[in-house]
């Protein structure tokens, strides 16, 4: 053979070498990949940047914007591979995103030079596109789904896979093969003839099948996501499906035929849960944005953004009677809103945030009835709750792994948990009742009735052991002395069950340098716990610290998920909170919302450092066990150094309701421990005497013709007196009309009223000089049972002067709405929800801006309710304006009723708009809402 010939052949089997050991990119399993790992995120059907998608080979020769993505045999003509290599402006992929790896780069040149072909035949789905076979472990896979029939079949979900229990429970599951990726989601319709499966794999597509459970037979499919999906639900009527995932959209579709109807956008995140209004009207999602969202399913807007959360939210549901929404994850909290915006864009108002477990909440279902609310977390605890005030009922912590998913039986009384390990557990729903009434103790508190005459007593040393203690016959005034350092005096006295006494002390009034501490205790000298406090909610001080008076400007963490009314724990001090914070440069003000602040539970009021932690508590009864839900639990005993209402200086007070019939001692010291011949003191024992006295501040007032002037009436509450009271003015003059009855609410000091003078005096109105007109004022209360009226200070004399510089009037927000002046403007809201308002005033010769006030800008409004656009200078009408709109929001708290309210201001010489009627209905058929 000529040497010519050998070297041809040679280099033909060296080219077919080369050719076998290294083929031809193939364009489904080799490039496919890698378009979709780099390049599909943002070069897609749905996004196209640039025109361009490089999903399918279809589109890839299709090209975008500029032109064709690539030049088949040539790499250098090839613009998609200039962009990765970074010969072509942008570079692919954009700075901050993962980048093809070499050999990557040259599968992808490789392919290009040897004529960028194409798949043979039919190009595969995005369902179908490498997507490997993957067989499951051996070990039991983590259960991801579950659901509970009518017909009392359980199905759960895991990889690839759907087990259907048999009713009795015994045999062996009956399987349903998936096709590919986990099952997120397991729902059975209403009548339990079909199960509804939600699955998908991560970044190729999402999908839900519907079985039939008669045969188990798929009867439909329904296709349409970019990722796997970890949603699906159907509407209660079975003829809407709403599916979600990864991809953060939503999709609406029509069950009969298949296909979509909307799609919903407007979660940044991925949409982990969604829910169905019972009346299948609205739908509710909870996504990796750290929001739940509202929406309306026949038009597809958004009605909502529940926005509270701080941290990714995994579930969300509608109670039952559709009233409220519940939702719950990373923040470790379940939140509950009440659910307002039925029929358009409103904002439903936060009811509850609860501090639910120490770990993200990643399950959660109502029982069938909406008594019960079950939750799961990574803590691996599943806590179960009522759903009045949503209080923790029961815990289990004794999960052997995470509980990725729960469901009540349709009869409500067990419920399953499937857990990561692969375990399905069942449990019966405990018959527990909440506590009725969890501010009390499991006595009933009374009155002394007959306590006789105080007895003068003196101190007989020694007597600072409980052996020793000073016998006394309550009630009692006790004269002492701490003559040394360290010293301690103890009285011993007999209480019945249920008898309420006051124990104060007068040493700081008398010029004692004696600073008292007093405690009650057992007769062997035990501490009487008064209460347990558990906290709810964690916070702490942030911008600045507390001193021991402040009672307004608490900037806390976390403030927006605290309502009113709430107690506040820090440090052994307990505060109430009373209004909101009121822009973005205050914080909540404590009661009583002015002053001092007061303390409750008898605590001592003290100073908070920056950043120093703070709880939400809810009190507990000292016989009653408290479940744990991962926060502190402070137990409160009987015990004061200073009055907590902040009237007796550095004198004590303690109210002790007794536990039970028996001897009880009473301890004195002095809380720095010091002593001396001139520390003496006066222990009075006494029964508990509710009472209260009232002031009128705003007597003699010159009223301008037709116009208003303020005053207030201010209650001093004793011995813990918390209820209504009522203050009737009479015996008004002809030509003036007062604000009557006035009620200072239940726990409230202040009421405002108004004197309003008519434009024109009546004929009648003439009195002499000499004869003022008697105005009686008097207040009323109800102290157990018996009605109680005191006479209260006059307000005088009323004069009526000249026309005002300014006079305010209060009218309908729209201008629109018919509105008879003559009469009070009326308004109703309901708790939780806002209305408009306008005010309208008429400058003679009064220029400049016209303040209403800041947070104080709503007057004699019920407590709860304020102005709620304030801005940082409060109310204000600007230069050159003579009206305004203004907004009232009646907080959850706020207590049915109807009441006058009005706008005050210091301009013109300090005028008052007459008063308005707003009336606070729970019914929100009855409320008139903007």
């Amino acid at each position: 053979m000529r040497l010519s010939h050998i070297l041809l052949t040679l280099n033909c089997i060296l080219a077919s070498i080369v050719q076998a050991a290294d083929p031809e990119p193939d364009y489904a399993k080799d490039v496919a990949p890698i378009l979709r790992k780099y390049c599909t995120g943002c070069h897609n059907q749905e996004d196209k940047e640039g025109g361009l998608s490089l999903e399918t080979f279809a589109q890839i020769n299709a090209g975008g914007k500029h032109g064709p993505a690539l030049t088949a045999g040539s790499v250098d003509s090839s613009r998609m591979i200039a962009m990765m290599t970074g010969k072509a402006k942008p570079v692919m992929p954009p700075d901050g995103l993962d980048v093809p790896t070499e050999a990557e780069i040259e599968t992808l040149k490789s392919w290009v030079e040897s004529g960028a072909k194409g798949p043979e035949g039919a190009e595969p789905s995005r369902r179908t596109l490498l997507v490997p076979k993957l067989t499951p472990a051996k070990t039991s896979p983590a259960i991801t789904a579950v659901a509970w029939s009518s017909e009392h079949t359980v199905a759960t979900g895991t990889f690839q896979r759907v087990n259907i229990i048999p009713r009795s429970g015994n045999g062996q599951p009956q399987p349903l093969e998936i096709p590919h990726g986990a099952v997120n989601d397991l729902e059975f319709t209403a009548d339990g003839k079909q199960l509804l499966v939600a699955t998908g794999v991560s970044g190729l597509y999402g999908q839900v099948l519907l079985f039939d459970t008669k045969d188990w037979s798929v009867v439909q499919e329904f296709r349409g996501h970019r990722d796997t999906l970890y949603a699906a639900t159907l509407s209660p009527d079975g003829s809407v499906l709403a599916t979600a995932g990864y991809d953060r959209q939503i999709i609406l579709w029509d069950v009969k035929t298949g296909e979509p109807l909307r799609t919903l956008e407007g979660h940044n995140g991925a949409v982990y849960d969604l829910a169905f209004h019972p009346d299948g009207k609205l739908l509710a999602s909870a996504s990796g944005d750290e929001t739940g969202k509202i929406w309306d399913v026949a038009s597809g807007r958004r009605f909502d953004t529940l926005s509270q959360p701080e941290a990714e939210q995994y579930v969300i549901a509608f109670h039952p009677n559709g009233n409220q929404v519940v939702a719950a994850g990373a923040d470790n909290r379940i939140r509950v809103w009440r659910f307002v915006s039925r029929t358009k864009q409103r904002i439903n108002p936060l009811l509850h945030a609860r501090f639910a477990h120490e770990g993200a909440v990643v399950a959660m279902a109502f029982s069938p009835d909406g008594k019960r609310l079950l939750t799961a977390s990574e803590d691996r605890v599943v806590k179960l709750w009522e759903t009045d005030g949503y209080t923790e009922l029961q815990a289990w912590e004794d999960q052997a792994d995470v509980v990725q998913t729960l469901a009540f039986s349709p009869d409500g009384r067990q419920f399953v948990l499937g857990l990561m390990d692969g375990t399905l557990s069942t449990r019966t729903v405990p018959t527990i009742e909440p506590n009725s009434q969890p501010n009390a103790a499991k006595i009933e508190a009374r009155l002394v009735e007959s306590a006789g005459e105080t007895k003068k007593v003196t101190e007989a040393e020694p007597n600072n052991q409980p052996g020793t203690a000073t016998p006394v016959s309550v009630p009692a005034e006790i004269q002492g002395v701490i003559e040394d350092a360290g010293e301690v005096d103890l009285f011993r006295w007999s209480a019945k069950a249920g008898e309420q006494w006051v124990i104060e002390t007068n040493a700081a009034r008398s010029k004692s340098p004696l600073d008292t501490k007093i405690e009650v205790l057992t007769t062997i000298g035990d501490p009487i716990l008064r209460t347990q406090l558990q906290a709810v909610r964690d916070s702490y001080f942030t911008f600045r610290g507390k001193d021991s008076n402040t009672s307004d400007d608490f900037r806390v963490h976390n403030w927006q998920e605290m309502e009113l009314d709430e107690y506040f724990f820090s440090n052994g001090e307990v505060n109430r909170l009373w209004l909101y914070p009121r822009g973005p440069d205050s914080g909540f003000k404590v009661y009583p919302g002015r002053g001092k602040r007061y303390t409750y539970f008898d605590t001592p009021a003290l100073s908070h450092a920056l950043g120093e932690p703070g709880y939400i508590v809810r009190p507990i009864p000292p016989t009653e066990e408290v479940v744990p839900n991962g926060l502190p639990v402070f137990p409160i005993y009987f015990e004061n150094d200073d009055d907590g209402q902040r009237k007796l200086g550095a004198d004590s007070k303690l109210t002790f309701t007794a536990p039970a019939d028996g001897d009880y001692l009473v301890r004195i010291q002095d809380v720095r421990g010091f002593g001396g011949a001139n520390y003496q003191y006066k222990l009075t024992i006494r029964p508990r005497q509710p009472d209260f006295r009232v002031r009128l501040v705003g007597a003699n007032p010159k009223v301008n013709a037709g116009s208003g002037k303020e005053f207030r009436v201010e209650a001093t509450r004793l011995d813990d007196f918390s209820g209504p009271i009522q203050v009737d003015i009479a015996s008004v003059p002809p030509g003036f009309e007062v604000t009557t009855p006035l009620v200072i609410e239940a726990g409230q000091e202040i009421a405002y009223g108004v004197v309003t003078a008519k434009a024109e005096m009546p004929d009648n109105a003439e009195t002499p000089a000499d004869t003022p007109p008697a105005i009686k004022v008097t207040a009323s209360a109800e102290i157990h049972g018996e009605r109680i009226t005191k006479t209260v200070n006059s307000l005088g004399q009323l004069e009526r002067v000249d026309k005002p510089s300014l006079r305010l009037q209060l009218l309908p927000a729209d201008p629109n709405t018919s509105f008879d002046p003559s009469k009070p403007l009326e308004l109703t809201v309901s708790p939780g929800e806002t209305i408009a308002a306008r005010v309208r005033i008429e400058r003679n010769g009064v220029g400049g801006p016209i303040s209403f006030g800041k947070d104080d800008s709503g007057r004699n409004l019920p407590h709860g309710a304020f102005v709620d656009n304030i801005g940082l200078n409060g109310l204000l009408i600007m230069p050159e304006k003579n009206e305004r709109v203004f907004f009232i929001t009646a907080s959850p708290i706020t207590r049915e009723g109807t009441r006058t309210f009005h706008l005050n201001t210091g301009s013109g010489g300090g005028q008052a708009s007459a008063p308005a009627i707003i009336h606070v209905r729970r019914d929100r058929s009855q409320a008139s809402v903007e």
